[in-house]
């Protein structure tokens, strides 16, 4: 069966600490207290890197230059009633201290220990995709 595609875009923000935001979706969304990357929908003729700084600022209150976003991975996940497909991307620089502006909570926890779990099925497997990409690339700290 041929399921219509939902484009998101997601953002591995890192700190200098090589801790990773992470935010919880708000009550009244599907799969409400869950932990997922921050991004958001590809609006008509976006860039994924446009959105993904549209969204950022948006949801969080940060500017991120596209030229700071690094591709990291993608996500391909069947729903019931969609099919969503989400590239990650890599931050280490943004201007702003990351706030919650649409009612959901925001933590850091350190890259090298988080676990997959409580996660959307998309986000789960692509935690290990950006501790990989630590661990071999050098992108500049914030």
């Amino acid at each position: 069966m041929s399921l219509p595609i939902l484009t998101v875009v997601a953002a591995a923000l890192i700190n200098n600490n090589d801790e990773i935001l992470m935010s919880c979706r708000p009550i009244g969304k599907p799969m409400a207290g869950m932990w997922e990357f921050p991004g958001g929908k590809i609006e008509p003729y976006e860039s994924p890197e446009t959105a993904l700084s549209r969204e950022l600022f948006e949801e969080i209150g940060i500017s991120v230059d596209p030229e700071n976003m690094h591709p990291v991975q993608f996500a391909s996940h069947s729903y019931a009633d969609f099919h969503l497909l989400m590239p990650l991307f890599l931050i280490r620089k943004w201007i702003g201290e990351p706030f919650p502006k649409e009612n959901q909570k925001l933590k850091w926890e350190s890259v090298h220990t988080m676990k997959a779990c409580d996660m959307p099925p998309p986000d789960g497997p692509l935690l290990e995709s950006v501790k990989n990409f630590l661990r071999t690339t050098a992108i500049d700290r914030c």
